[in-house]
């Protein structure tokens, strides 16, 4: 049987107007994150027939390229799950660095601020850089890992725009007119962005596929549960 939550999540769903096939949970915390993903994955006519919610799931930090790390993640998290999972890797890549910090930005930016992103290329002439950010979808446990890349070409600035969304104040897209992500208006933000070119491919996928996929999840096995009655009392 399905779970009260995801028995909650397709109600919502279907009082929203969206026939929903099945339930998928976006593995972040980030509640800017989730309405950026359902903005993107539902736009372009149709509404998608996945209803989507999100939940904070601590996973381990794996080292590895982008695409290996997302796939990783994704694994892990339909295991702790139990059902269908989408997981994001975002990566920041500075080119006159040889490609970092890479999927390794958050810990720079927690560490460093802005500025320390900029600094990091003050010796540099070479302040060119691109966005990156991979999904993995994953129907269950032990399901096959399916993974989009999106990417977008730009340059390191100091820092402008709002400043309550991760590292967009210092990143300028070659194709904004000279603002950065966080001086952009949302809708022209996603038209480019490298969150929203990943997830263009997740959506045409989910779209030809989404039967198939809630049909290779029910085909998942489910996590075990034992009952507190099953363990064994000391003696």
């Amino acid at each position: 049987g399905r779970s009260v939550r995801g028995v909650l999540v397709m109600a919502a769903a279907a009082a929203a107007g969206v026939e929903s096939v099945g339930a998928l949970t976006f593995v972040t915390g980030n509640a800017k994150k989730l309405q950026e993903v359902r903005a993107i994955l539902s736009s372009g006519g149709e509404p998608l027939p996945l209803a989507i919610s999100n939940q904070k799931i601590d996973l381990p930090e794996l080292q590895g390229e982008p695409e290996e790390v997302a796939a990783e993640k994704c694994k892990l998290a339909a295991e702790a799950v139990g059902g269908p999972v989408m997981c994001e890797d975002t990566s920041l890549c500075f080119n006159a660095l040889g490609g970092l910090p890479g999927v390794y930005i958050k810990w720079f930016l927690d560490k460093t601020g802005h500025e320390g992103l900029n600094n990091l290329l003050a010796a540099y002439d070479d302040k060119s850089a691109y966005a990156q950010c991979v999904f993995a979808l994953c129907a269950g446990p032990g399901a096959e890992v399916r993974v989009f890349v999106g990417r977008t070409a730009g340059k390191i600035v100091p820092a402008r725009g709002p400043t309550d969304f991760g590292w967009d104040p210092v990143f300028e897209p070659d194709e904004s007119g000279g603002l950065t992500y966080a001086e952009m208006a949302k809708p022209d933000k996603n038209a480019i962005s490298h969150r929203y070119r990943a997830l263009e491919k997740t959506r045409s996928w989910l779209r030809q596929n989404a039967e198939e996929f809630v049909a290779e999840a029910k085909d998942c096995p489910k996590p075990k549960v034992q009952k507190i009655d099953d363990v064994p009392k000391n003696s």
